[in-house]
């Protein structure tokens, strides 16, 4: 696996000291070296994934689900967290918002991007849009996992957001639908865990989303996170205590991912991109 510079791109609102494109970390930036300006891009035929984020602290995890199961790929972070702030403020997705969206989409494909995951659920009806306007495949976070758990027919699905919820919850009605399937969904909202969360109390919150996986999901089939960043909160729960299967979408989007890169159109695009 090779990263672009192991690093995420900050768009939007930043910290303190930082401009609008900062590198996040300290290791080596590509085309550092004067006399290797370009070539980091121009010579590597990897195939390339963009991940477009709403928090830079799902980059870390993200990288870590790349390296495991897209070892011959190169991936790259972009993060704008005005983009989940503005949805939120609205109390639902908007259209400068999408708008805002593309323009990521656009300059990732325009840094050399095979493909596009986006990684926030509240924006996912953003991604859907965004396909019919480029040739790259732009994937959803929670798409594959909502394919999995229209298999079951009562599902559970927990969120911290409403934002969040409804837009996972219209797609997995939606891909029901288009399995043929009839679905019982039951919403668990945590509205008390994310403020929790902004404001760096993660014992709080992850003793909120504990309960409500023992205690207020009972006689589902199955239990859908719908946020990514709630995978790690069940590997702190003892081995079968759910007694149902809990699906999260990180690792089933990166092997989406790994699929989409697999395209026999991305050989002609890498080609054409080596041949300059």
């Amino acid at each position: 696996m090779q990263e672009l510079t192991g690093a995420a791109i900050v768009v939007g609102k930043k910290p303190a000291g930082l401009n609008d494109c900062t590198q996040l970390d300290s290791g080596p930036v590509a085309g550092s070296d004067p006399a290797m300006k370009g070539a980091h891009l121009a010579t590597d035929s990897s195939p390339t994934l963009a991940l477009v984020h709403t928090s830079p602290t799902l980059a870390p995890m993200f990288a870590a689900l790349c390296r495991q199961h897209l070892p011959e790929a190169r991936f790259f972070h972009m993060v704008d967290e005005s983009l989940i702030q503005n949805t939120i403020q609205s109390g639902g997705l908007r259209k400068l918002t999408m708008r805002r969206l593309l323009d990521q989409i656009a300059s990732a494909e325009a840094a050399g991007a095979d493909a596009v995951l986006v990684t926030c659920s509240s924006i996912g009806p953003g991604v859907t849009l965004a396909r019919a306007f480029f040739d790259i495949p732009v994937l959803r976070i929670d798409e594959a996992m909502a394919e999995a758990a229209v298999e079951f027919s009562r599902i559970g699905v927990l969120a911290t957001l409403r934002t969040t919820l409804d837009p996972t919850t219209a797609l997995l009605r939606e891909k029901a639908a288009q399995a043929g399937r009839d679905v019982e969904l039951v919403e668990c909202l945590c509205a008390d865990a994310f403020p929790a969360l902004l404001a760096g109390d993660t014992e709080t919150h992850d003793r909120i989303l504990r309960k409500a996986l023992l205690d207020d999901l009972t006689g589902v089939d199955v239990i859908v996170l719908a946020q990514a960043s709630m995978a790690r909160v069940v590997a702190t729960l003892p081995p079968g205590s759910l007694g149902v299967p809990v699906l999260s979408s990180p690792e089933l989007a990166i092997l989406h991912a790994r699929k989409a890169l697999a395209l026999p159109a991305l050989e002609s695009r890498i080609q054409d991109r080596t041949a300059v």
